[in-house]
């Protein structure tokens, strides 16, 4: 069996309800699966996030379960046939899962085959290497940035263009993602709302409304469109700062 992932940049886009911009795509990730674990830890309301992810699932048949309401986890992630990871704080959840011990078990199921894995927004970003391309506030402070390293490279979801008329002065997030590139060799895929990465096994493509823009160090950035075969980011190099 080879592993096999949904990476969104975000569960819901501007105009649409959810998950409606990725519906074939999760109508094919999800196809022969009849029930789906749902990680929402990166929220601090569990039963509401899980109540919206229920609706807006429903159409695709399948049964949500929240892992907060599960008696055992480290059974439930052992049998699970897929799991689904939100978004929200990206520091929240991984200080979550480091403490809840998913890191490793999710990591040796889904690299075997046996786990399917869906991530937005946070839940994508723990698909990389580490959560160090977040776009989100330390609320609170994990043991390590080190994530599931499902993927080799790293992705900032909901990336944004700088706007040429804008008169803010902070950074963009393109600045911040060089200042990555600084200390970090290993690509950042700018995820723009609306797009997606599907991987399966040594295959990996980009999909979804809207281009992702791909930074590497000592490199300009380049644009992809949807439909792109990214297959060769999964072969790159990653090269971390150690001290962090």
């Amino acid at each position: 069996m080879e592993d096999n992932l949904l990476l969104l940049s975000n569960s819901q886009t501007h105009g649409m309800a959810m998950f409606e911009h990725a519906r074939d795509a999760l109508s094919d990730f999800l196809a022969g699966r009849h029930t789906l674990y749902f990680a929402p830890y990166a929220g601090s309301d569990y039963d509401g996030y899980t109540q919206t992810i229920k609706t807006a699932l429903k159409p695709f048949g399948v049964t949500v379960i929240g892992l907060h309401t599960v008696t055992d986890l480290q059974q439930t992630l052992q049998a699970a046939e897929v799991l689904f990871v939100g978004g929200g704080n990206s520091f929240r959840l991984l200080k979550t899962l480091e403490q809840l011990d998913m890191l490793a078990p999710v990591r040796e199921r889904v690299s075997r085959g046996e786990l399917r894995y869906m991530g937005s927004s946070a839940g994508t970003n723990m698909a990389c290497p580490t959560m160090r391309t977040t776009n989100d506030m330390p609320i609170v402070q994990p043991n390590s940035f080190a994530s599931f390293n499902l993927i080799p490279f790293q992705i900032n979801p909901h990336y944004q263009d700088p706007l040429p008329a804008s008169t803010h002065m902070g950074e963009t997030r393109e600045e911040r993602i060089r200042e990555f590139l600084d200390e970090n060799n290993v690509p950042v895929l700018g995820l723009r709302e609306g797009s997606w990465l599907r991987k399966r096994g040594t295959q990996l493509h980009l999909d979804g409304l809207a281009n992702a823009r791909l930074f590497r160090r000592h490199t300009d950035p380049q644009e992809y469109t949807p439909g792109t075969d990214l297959s060769w980011l999964l072969t790159e190099k990653a090269i971390f700062d150690q001290k962090a």
